[in-house]
C-alpha cells in the first residue's frame, strides 16, 4: 500500500476538521475564524464550509457570506501586516510552509506594476489570497488601495455564493458545483482582457507580463533565504 505523504494527510485532516465545524452550534464564529486565518496562513479555504452552511440554511446564506467576506478582509489586513513588518522573520517561513515561495517573486512584480487590479482579479480566484496579502505588505502597497481592492474581490468570491443560495435555496447547489467556476472564470477573463487592452494602449502591458512571469528573488531586489 502506498503511504500517504505527511503534508497531504495533514491537509486532509484540516479539511475534515473544517467541515465538521460547519455543523457546530457556533458555526458562524468558526466560519469567521477560518476565513480570517485563511487570508494570512491557514491552508484550507472557507468556501466549502460556507457552501455547507448555506445549503443547511439558505435563508441565512447572505449573512454567512457577509461574515466570510468581512472576516477574510480582516485576515487579509493581518497578512498585510506580516508582510510589512515581519517578512523576514515570519513571512518567508509561512510562504515556504505553504509551498508559495516560488510564486512570491511574480506576485511581488505584478502587485508593484498593477496594484489593485491584481487583487481584484486574483483575489476572486482559487489562487491563495494569503500570497497576495503577505506580498502586498512586503511591497508596502498603499493600505487604502489594498483594503478596498480586498473588500471588492472577497465580496465577489463569497457574496455570489450567498446570494445564489438565498435566491434559489438548496437546488442551486448543483449549479454552483458544476457551473460557478465557469461563470466566475468568464467574468474574470473579461476583466483581465480589459486590463490587457488598457496595458496595450499604454504601451507597457506585454513587457510587464513578460517581466513578471519570469521574475526571480534577485529581480525584485531580494536574496532568497
Amino acid at each position: 500500500m502506498t503511504a500517504v505523504p505527511r503534508n497531504k494527510s495533514m491537509i486532509q485532516n484540516l479539511y475534515a476538521w473544517t467541515m465538521e465545524k460547519s455543523a457546530h452550534p457556533h458555526a458562524e464564529y468558526w466560519l469567521a475564524l477560518v476565513a480570517f486565518v485563511e487570508a494570512s496562513f491557514f491552508p484550507i479555504p472557507p468556501h466549502p464550509m460556507l457552501g455547507l452552511m448555506c445549503l443547511a440554511e439558505p435563508r441565512k446564506a447572505v449573512r454567512y457570506a457577509l461574515i466570510c467576506t468581512l472576516a477574510s478582509v480582516a485576515g487579509g489586513c493581518f497578512g498585510y501586516g506580516i508582510g510589512y513588518f515581519l517578512y523576514e522573520s515570519v513571512g518567508l517561513w509561512l510562504l515556504a510552509a505553504l509551498g508559495l515561495t516560488d510564486s512570491f517573486p511574480a506576485a511581488a512584480c505584478y502587485l508593484r506594476d498593477y496594484g489593485a487590479e491584481i487583487i481584484l482579479v486574483k483575489g476572486a480566484t482559487p489562487i491563495p489570497f494569503k500570497l497576495l496579502t503577505i506580498t502586498a505588505g512586503f511591497i508596502h502597497m498603499n493600505p487604502f488601495t489594498f483594503l478596498w481592492a480586498s473588500l471588492a474581490s472577497r465580496a465577489f468570491s463569497f457574496m455570489l455564493v450567498g446570494i445564489l443560495f438565498r435566491l434559489f435555496g438548496a437546488p442551486i447547489k448543483a449549479f454552483i458545483d458544476k457551473y460557478l467556476a465557469w461563470v466566475a472564470g468568464a467574468f474574470l477573463v473579461a476583466v483581465v482582457a480589459g486590463f490587457l487592452v488598457i496595458g496595450a494602449l499604454s504601451g507597457g502591458g506585454d513587457k510587464t507580463a513578460d517581466k513578471c512571469s519570469g521574475a526571480t528573488f534577485e529581480s525584485i531586489g531580494l536574496d532568497r533565504k
